[in-house]
């Protein structure tokens, strides 16, 4: 039972991870904390599950279709909501509100578009099963753990290892400073919104394939918790994020397979507690020294 909780512990802990990711990314380059963020992952379910279901295409056309909506959309809200407020000097508070009206906004948008009822998926990503000892591993749940670690391997070449993850250190760094370097900031944080953006359309169409359905309340429910994985790990810490979204995940499954599925959900925002008690900078995250 230990071995088959620590697989369902995986499994759901790769959609913390990778929304957790676009957390990071956008609160490491702004020190923003995007609430839109949740309704993006919500809107790359419906995508996908509607691209499946209305439109006939197969699973991969409709995770491209899931990711350029999602990607545009992430592009949309930085050019049209957040880069006028930046450039007005807006305060983080202001921000803050900004993302929870866009937040809202999504998913009213998603209630029109696509109606409020749940929708079923009409194919999952990857069908079969196999057994490991006592343990039962279905091949989409080795699909989604797999393709989780590539795209956080292909994340960290890109934010580590390209010309654009570096101009988006050193936006982080000193915004100013890199501006003065030659860097067009708004393009590299329009950027850093589209690549967040896409990782939280594939973590929504995985979902919904992983639980066969997509409705309204995804986005709240997996967002409150990749909010508290990034924060875990360490927020604006790729690798943090990463480390938070699958112990989460873990913690999850295993109080739910051996204590009580009714409070699973409290779990993760408990330890998340303790930990920042403990170490408040998170368990990867670095201790932010002002200078002068």
């Amino acid at each position: 039972m230990f071995l088959q909780q620590m697989i369902n512990g995986l499994t759901i802990g790769s959609f913390y991870a990778l929304v957790a990711v676009g957390y990071s990314m956008v609160f490491s380059v702004l020190e923003l904390t995007n609430f839109a963020h949740m309704s993006v992952f919500m809107l790359g379910g419906y995508i996908g599950c509607t691209a499946l279901a209305g439109l006939g295409v197969g699973f991969p056309a409709a995770a491209v279709l899931a990711i350029g909506g999602c990607g545009a959309a992430g592009i949309l809200l930085d050019r049209f909501a957040l880069m006028p407020m930046r450039r007005r000097g807006a305060t983080r508070v202001s921000y803050l509100i900004c993302t929870i009206g866009l937040s809202t906004f999504i998913q009213n948008f998603i209630m029109l578009v696509f109606g409020s009822e749940a929708i079923p998926f009409k194919e999952t990503f990857v069908n079969g099963q196999i057994r490991i000892g006592n343990a039962v591993v279905s091949y989409m749940q080795i699909g989604i753990v797999a393709l989780t670690l590539v795209l956080m391997a292909l994340t960290y070449v890109l934010v580590y290892k390209t010309p654009a993850g570096m101009s988006m250190r050193a936006i982080a760094q000193n915004p100013r400073a890199a501006k003065l370097m030659g860097i067009n900031t708004d393009r590299i944080i329009t950027f850093t919104f589209f690549t967040g953006s896409a990782l939280a359309a594939v973590a929504g169409l995985m979902f919904g394939s992983y639980y066969y359905s997509v409705d309204l309340q995804m986005g709240f429910t997996v967002g409150m918790k990749t909010f508290a994985s990034a924060v875990l790990g360490g927020i604006g810490s790729l690798p943090g994020a990463v480390l938070g979204g699958f112990l989460i995940g873990i913690l999850e499954a295993l109080f739910a397979g051996y204590i009580s599925s009714g409070f699973k959900d409290a779990v993760g925002f408990l330890v998340l507690i303790v930990v920042l008690l403990i170490r408040p900078s998170g368990l990867m995250g670095q201790k932010k020294v002002n200078k002068v």
